[in-house]
Order: C-alpha cells, then sequence, then structure tokens
C-alpha cells in the first residue's frame, strides 16, 4: 500500500472568492481558468466526491486516469500529481493534500454496477452516473453521456490486492480533510457527491462536502 503524503495548505478559506457546499448525492460543475486553485473539502470525512475534468475548449478532451497513472506512476493521487487528459495535455495539479491519497481506478456507482456489486433491488438507487449526467445536462454546452470516463475518487480508498483485485475499504479521510488543485488550463469540473448506501466506506452514511475557489 502507497504511503500517504500530507501537505497543508497556506490558503485561508476567507479569502476564497467561491465557497459551496455540495450535499450527499447532490452535483456540481463549473470552468476554472488558468491559475484559478480549487479546493475539495471533507467535511465529516471518509465521504467520496466522483469527479472528472473536461478540457473546456475540447470537452472531448477529458481526464484520462491511464495517462495521469503513467506519467506519474502510480495508481493513487496526492501533492505533485498532474492530472492528465486524453490527448497528455496538463489540466490541473493537486498542490496540497491533507487525506494523503486518492483512487484512480474504482470508477463511479451507476445502476447496473449497484446491481452486480449488492442485488437486484438496488437498481432504482440514486447514483454517480445519473448525478454525472443530470449536471451536464443541465450545464449544456453539449456534454453527453458520451463524454463520461473513468473518474477520480477524492476521499475513497481502493487499495488493489495482492492478486490484482480491487478492494473498497475504510476510507483513510477525516472530518476537515481536503485536496487542493490548481487548474493548469481553462478546465470544467464534474462532480457527484457520492449518494452511495450501500458501501461501508462511509459507514452507510454520505455526507457533504464543500467547495473553495481562490483566483490564484
Amino acid at each position: 500500500m502507497a504511503v500517504l503524503t500530507q501537505v497543508k495548505s497556506t490558503r485561508v478559506a476567507e479569502e476564497a472568492t467561491y465557497a459551496k457546499t455540495i450535499l450527499a448525492g447532490d452535483g456540481w460543475m463549473h470552468e476554472l481558468l488558468p491559475g484559478k486553485v480549487l479546493r475539495i473539502v471533507d467535511l465529516e470525512g471518509n465521504q467520496a466526491a466522483d469527479t472528472l475534468f473536461f478540457d473546456s475548449e475540447n470537452p472531448e478532451d477529458h481526464y484520462s486516469a491511464v495517462a495521469t497513472i503513467a506519467a506519474q506512476g502510480n495508481i493513487y493521487l496526492t501533492t505533485g500529481s498532474v492530472l492528465k487528459a486524453e490527448s497528455g495535455k496538463p489540466l490541473l495539479e493537486i498542490v496540497a493534500d491533507t487525506c494523503g491519497r486518492h483512487d484512480t481506478v474504482g470508477g463511479s456507482c451507476s445502476a447496473q454496477s449497484n446491481t452486480v456489486r449488492y442485488a437486484h433491488e438496488k437498481l432504482h438507487m440514486h447514483n454517480c452516473r445519473d448525478t454525472f449526467m443530470l449536471q451536464m445536462a443541465k450545464f449544456g454546452k453539449n456534454y453527453t453521456k458520451r463524454d463520461l470516463a473513468p473518474n477520480i475518487n477524492f476521499f475513497m480508498n481502493v487499495p488493489v490486492t495482492a492478486e490484482g483485485g480491487l478492494k473498497f475499504d475504510d476510507g483513510v479521510s477525516a472530518p476537515g480533510k481536503y485536496v487542493e488543485l490548481v487548474s493548469l488550463a481553462h478546465t470544467t469540473v464534474l462532480i457527484s457527491n457520492c449518494p452511495q448506501l450501500n458501501n461501508p466506506c462511509n459507514a452507510y452514511n454520505p455526507t457533504p462536502i464543500e467547495i473553495l475557489i481562490w483566483d490564484k
């Protein structure tokens, strides 16, 4: 298992130019100009913030887990990780992280995955894929479900087993932990604050996250 790397930010929350609380099960989509700094705060601990990034000028060039993992030689994200698009273009860099490790391979929950992982009667339950699609429809600018790609799960703990499988383990985050990223390009952020009631990583109790943005 990778060693947790924690780096605090020098930015003060009261000086942020934008702040928003996203309740569990809700989503958010927003554009960041180059140089803007985005902080995602795990307010109550062990919540999963499913997140995608797009090149705002070319939305088809979305965040690529493969390009990002290959460039850094690590499947986990933390301070210093550069999030790359399919083209290899750097979109953002993590500049502070008090959690220490974030998942790149677990993906988002969906109606279909809920039935496979848990039970067929879970088909109707709220899920991140539906939240992603709702936010894209509200945002406009021709984003559709075809633009969805494997996402980042900020604050989620998904170790890889010795056999090469994945485990959805108890979280390594805690109340107030955060990850902070600087936008290296004109970037669009899409977040689903996971509503998952079946996964024990959040003690079956999804909780809010907070978004803060600074101009620099």
